[in-house]
């Protein structure tokens, strides 16, 4: 049995050969638009686990949902980022390029990480990409794309912040020793809301998208996955893109965190 969209299809033996033949050329065209012709002689001490990947990847999740190339890239960015593999985010950071992914695009995914995965992880990543970005010959420091001050950080955040999650965190925090009830969510809305979503290169829905996928990979299954997907939806996201993109996750954080991501949303 083979699921393609909504349909079940029983094969024979023959039928299901020319399936997967079909497939991999499928997986190998997408390959291509985004990294270039793949070396097939180049040494690979995994080549059926490396077929499996391929087919996966590039031949089922990339066709499945109403993602566009740019959009599936970004999300690859920011996961990868947020689990640290370097090298494997090295490649995706130059694949988004290839399909047309900007510069200023990428770093704010990974700048915007930082209150989610902390500083030290964000500052590898932000090499990581800049290593990419020389490689192409892409000036640094890229253009400045900061709106705030230290004098106007907190309100700037707050009206980022309000709209979409209320009184939510303030609330949470008020049974905390003082001054940790109060400054706790102050730096929240200074830091992630003032700092992070203030700033130019990526449209609010996108932030709010990348944002989810990044609490997908560092395993939140419950107190920020149904706020964050709420609000990808209240700032122009569709169920079906916020499913999709979840969906696009799973191969590289894995069916459960996925699955679990997936179940927060789904009732939204």
């Amino acid at each position: 049995m083979l699921v393609r969209g909504q349909q079940w299809l029983t094969m024979t033996p023959n039928e299901h050969n020319s399936e997967v033949s079909e497939r991999q050329a499928h997986a190998e065209a997408t390959y291509q638009r985004l990294f270039g012709p793949r070396d097939q002689s180049a040494p690979d001490n995994d080549p059926e686990l490396m077929e499996i990947l391929r087919r996966f990847i590039f031949g089922d999740v990339f066709d499945t949902g109403v993602l566009d190339d740019q959009t599936r890239e970004l999300i690859t960015v920011t996961v990868l980022a947020c689990l640290q593999t370097l090298p494997q985010l090295k490649s995706h950071a130059a694949a988004a390029l290839n399909v047309g992914v900007q510069p200023i695009e990428i770093r704010e995914a990974i700048y915007q990480l930082a209150p989610f995965i902390g500083f030290p992880r964000t500052l590898n990543a932000v090499a990581t990409v800049n290593e990419v970005f020389r490689g192409q010959d892409i000036a640094l420091p890229l253009p400045v794309q900061g709106t705030v001050s230290d004098n106007d950080r907190y309100p700037k955040g707050q009206a980022e912040q309000a709209p979409l999650y209320g009184e939510e965190i303030t609330d949470n925090m008020a049974d905390l020793p003082q001054p940790f009830n109060e400054l706790l969510p102050r730096f929240l809305t200074e830091f992630c809301f003032g700092d992070f979503y203030t700033r130019g290169g990526l449209s609010l829905s996108q932030r709010e998208l990348l944002v989810l996928c990044a609490l997908a990979a560092i395993g939140d299954t419950s107190a920020q996955l149904g706020p964050h997907g709420r609000a990808c939806i209240q700032v122009g996201n569709s169920k079906t893109a916020v499913v999709a993109a979840l969906v696009h996750c799973f191969p590289y954080i894995g069916f459960p965190r996925a699955v679990a991501a997936i179940r927060a949303v789904k009732n939204l």
